[in-house]
């Protein structure tokens, strides 16, 4: 076991063919890294591109040799504003009948001239002593000659509500459009009447 040790631990000298043989062998090793030199430069240095770029794309799709034609350039917009048709609303305001209108009319009259005769009716009581004004709105101008204003404010509210549901969209709100003067005009007189009832007839 110590002999082999010493063995491979010491260097001994060799023999001349094999100095020879090891001699001989860079220049064999030479002679082929040559071969491979000469080989390694006839090698790409790089591996060409298996994509094609857009020139050999459009040859390929084109092998007639006919150019594409220009891009064409973009649509600018005119100078000149569009015209624009209004939208028809779904219900139109003056699709109101004659008919209608006259009986607003009428309507607004009856209640304006209701609304004056129980002004005078009011003014009539009040002053003779037979009575007091109930509406607290009117009750400030029950000693003057301001009633007949202040009374003409109901009706003119109420003809304006009638105009409003003659043209409305609801079908029931047009349909109703003169229950509010109807209404206002029928309490006007039922009040004038009262008035005239209060007081005594000489």
């Amino acid at each position: 076991m110590l002999l082999a040790t010493i063995l491979l631990l010491y260097p001994f000298p060799q023999s001349g063919d094999a100095v020879k043989s090891i001699t001989e062998l860079p220049a064999s090793v030479s002679e082929e890294a040559a071969k491979d030199s000469s080989f390694s430069r006839a090698l790409p240095s790089a591996p060409e591109p298996k994509i094609k770029n857009d020139r050999e794309i459009a040859a390929d799709s084109n092998p007639a040799g006919v150019m594409p034609a220009p891009a064409a350039e973009p649509i600018l917009p005119g100078s000149a504003p569009l015209a624009l048709r209004p939208a028809k609303p779904a219900f139109h305001p003056e699709g109101v009948s004659e008919r209608q209108k006259k009986v607003w009319y009428a309507l607004t009259f009856a209640s304006s001239g209701a609304a004056g005769f129980d002004a005078w009716s009011t003014r009539r009581a009040i002053s003779g002593g037979y009575g007091t004004e109930s509406n607290p709105l009117l009750r400030p101008f029950a000693h003057s000659n301001a009633m007949y204003a202040a009374t003409q404010v109901s009706p003119l509210v109420l003809d304006y509500v009638g105009r409003k549901m003659m043209t409305s969209r609801h079908p029931l709100l047009r349909r109703m459009w003169w229950l509010p003067q109807s209404a206002g005009t029928g309490m006007s007189l039922f009040a004038g009447v009262h008035n005239v009832g209060v007081v005594p007839s000489n």
